[in-house]
């Protein structure tokens, strides 16, 4: 089979305005439930995509660690490429895709890092072999192979044996703060469900559909 022969037919749900909540943050968590509800796998895996200042993207999985009125949290080594790019250029997009419920919601914003005290309390909520890796990690640095990887975890976790493992200075939260919401529902013969938040300059939002 040819890829131009690979292709869905989406038919399990719709998506109108008026079922829509009125703010996008109570839409977001009203889809995620459902999303959890119907078993979707790695429910808090998106991409995110960022871009240098000269406008180089790049783009990769993440995973949600938070969600509320402010916007969508995710943890990182913020000297990781995408760490060294938000520093440069805050902006970023953040994309869910649940195929077993045929939807995606698209969230665009403006970036900032969480306080420290946020980063501290998830870093310690994770599991030890976890916060000795985020020490262990040079994360998207160029290493001679496995090896060197594994002597330094086993560095670190020796140093850390039978005490608490501090959070580097160097890993913690980004939060999205987000100005468009996009709401994507497949519907049959590519005549999807497009429904977008956007948010005014004085922070209202307001609801727009969007031709497929």
């Amino acid at each position: 089979m040819s890829l131009s022969d690979i292709r869905t037919d989406y038919k399990r749900h719709s998506l109108d305005e008026k079922d829509l909540d009125r703010d996008p943050i109570r839409q977001f968590e009203a889809w995620f439930a459902e999303a959890l509800a119907a078993d979707v796998p790695e429910v808090n895996a998106a991409t995110l995509a960022t871009a240098t200042p000269d406008g180089r993207p790049s783009a990769r999985i993440v995973l949600l660690k938070g969600c509320d009125p402010r916007g969508f949290t995710f943890f990182t080594n913020y000297d990781s490429r995408k760490g060294r790019q938000l520093a440069a250029n805050p902006r970023a997009a953040l994309l869910f895709f649940w195929k077993e419920l045929e939807r995606q919601v698209a969230i665009e914003g403006a970036v900032e890092k969480v306080s420290a005290e946020e980063s501290e309390g998830y870093f310690h909520s994770r599991p030890i072999a976890s916060q000795v890796g985020a020490w262990a990690s040079r994360q998207s640095q160029v290493i001679a192979g496995r090896e060197p990887l594994e002597a330094r975890f086993r560095e670190f976790e020796q140093k850390f044996a039978g005490g608490e493992v501090p959070r580097p200075e160097f890993w913690g939260g980004f939060r999205i703060l987000p100005e468009s919401l996009e709401f994507w529902q497949g519907r049959p013969s590519r005549l999807h469900d497009r429904l977008r938040y956007r948010k005014d300059a004085a922070g209202v939002w307001t609801i727009e559909r969007l031709s497929p």
